[in-house]
């Protein structure tokens, strides 16, 4: 991959100026193809309490604010010191069949910096959505941290269509609606800083990860999950930020004269992430009767503070079975698919014909097509599937998989988008 060099001059009150280089880091810009000049920097006046400024309001390049926070910045425009992935993703649409993938390298950016120019959602929306813009997570406006407890979390303001191009920015995140940089830590800065305990809890993730009002088994509420489901009932006193931005000791910024703190890591490994994927489940065969053919296969959310799968439901978990004689022969295999469903309802075909008159047409069209399946695995349940495969008397081996899949809807055959997150077995006798 290309690198360039960015320079950027802050000019101070006083009349000094630091020279600010990002050698050496990629952009969303860059892996999108393209690479824009960081925006001026607005000077303030004489005497003012800062001196940068931000016009362009969340849509400042995220390379601006690198060239001062360079540890984090590599974090999210890299993904620097993750395990994520992006393999290929296979697209089927009424245009033919396309794979998609990302540049090969060591790391890939996060999915924060992703979000808004993937390729692979990019091309999605211009043949589900009619090129509709997705710009309420995505793009969004400065917003205040909303109250954690309301029923149902308002969405931010889009930017306008003009200022869509840099996706999701360090901006979107940590400038509020009157032009100061949240964090949490009291700090001076050449811009206007506020310190707000609220940006490490879940409600700074809420706004763009809890869509509409609690309903169980729908997709993108992931905030409402771990609200219901894992925080309330007391399963855990994690935060998004906890599991998703794990901590490390350095200095926020790192030519200044800054104390070393705990400093959250940018990186939101979530289902790109093996280790975090594989982290979230686990699974238990139990024969339920001794010399009996019945299998049940105990699926526990022990892992993740909200539903699995979660956010998109394009995402599923497949859970695959099969039986093998002593010559390692497959005798019988099941399968289960759990996955969030596409509107506040189970999906099923037989909404099909009432689908095709909707908006989201094809994006309906898809779940209900798919429908009826298992809903995600809440937090903390323990999800048992029950299996009678036909089996004579005799000894066999059962073996159970856990595959998450980040798109279901291409052809089940392909297994880019694929990873096995958990495998387990039992050996059984069935009696005569």
């Amino acid at each position: 991959m290309t690198r360039h060099r960015r320079d950027i001059c802050i000019l101070l009150a006083a009349g000094a100026t630091i020279l600010l280089s990002l050698a050496g880091v990629s952009t969303p810009q860059e892996l999108r193809g393209t690479v824009e000049k960081p925006p001026a920097v607005q000077i303030a006046q004489a005497g003012d309490p800062a001196v940068l400024d931000f016009p362009q309001g969340t849509a400042t390049p995220s390379e601006l604010c690198g060239a001062c926070h360079k540890a984090i910045y590599r974090e999210f425009s890299e993904g620097f010191g993750a395990d994520l992935q992006y393999g290929e993703i296979l697209y089927e649409s009424d245009q033919g069949n396309k794979v998609l993938g990302m540049p090969a390298k060591t790391s890939i950016p996060s999915l924060h910096a992703f979000a808004g120019i993937d390729p692979f959602p990019a091309h999605a929306r211009a043949i589900e959505e009619g090129g509709m813009s997705c710009d309420v997570c995505h793009f969004p406006q400065p917003f205040d941290i909303p109250d954690a407890n309301q029923a149902e979390i308002a969405k931010p303001q889009g930017r306008s269509r003009e200022q869509e191009a840099g996706g999701l920015t360090c901006a979107s995140c940590h400038l509020t609606p009157d032009g100061k940089i949240r964090g949490p830590y009291d700090v001076t800065a050449p811009h206007a800083t506020i310190k707000d305990a609220a940006i490490q809890t879940a409600a700074m993730c809420a706004n763009c990860h809890a869509l509409g009002k609690r309903v169980v088994g729908k997709q993108t509420q992931t905030f409402l999950e771990w609200r219901e489901d894992f925080n309330k009932p007391g399963l855990g006193r994690q935060h998004c930020q906890d599991c998703h931005m794990l901590r490390t000791e350095r200095k926020i910024a790192e030519d200044f004269e800054v104390p070393v703190r705990a400093v959250a890591r940018h990186l939101w490994t979530g289902g790109h992430s093996p280790q975090r994927v594989s982290s979230a489940l686990s699974m238990v065969i139990v024969q339920a009767e001794d010399g009996g053919p019945r299998l049940d296969f105990h699926v526990i959310n022990v892992g993740a503070g909200h539903s699995v799968p979660t956010g998109s439901n394009r995402r599923a978990v497949y859970l695959r079975t099969e039986v093998a004689g002593p010559n390692e022969e497959v005798i019988a295999s099941e399968q289960w698919m759990f996955a969030p469903w596409f509107q506040n309802r189970p999906d099923d075909p037989k909404y099909l014909e009432q689908d095709r008159n909707e908006p989201n047409a094809f994006a309906a069209v898809q779940a209900d097509a798919q429908g009826p399946h298992e809903a995600p695995i809440r937090a903390g349940e323990e999800r048992i599937l029950t299996w009678t495969p036909p089996l004579a008397a005799g000894g066999y081996t059962v073996r159970a998989r856990l595959v998450y899949d980040l798109n279901r809807y291409n052809d089940p055959k392909f297994t880019g988008d694929q990873a096995e997150i958990y495998r387990t077995s039992l050996a059984i006798k069935i009696a005569p």
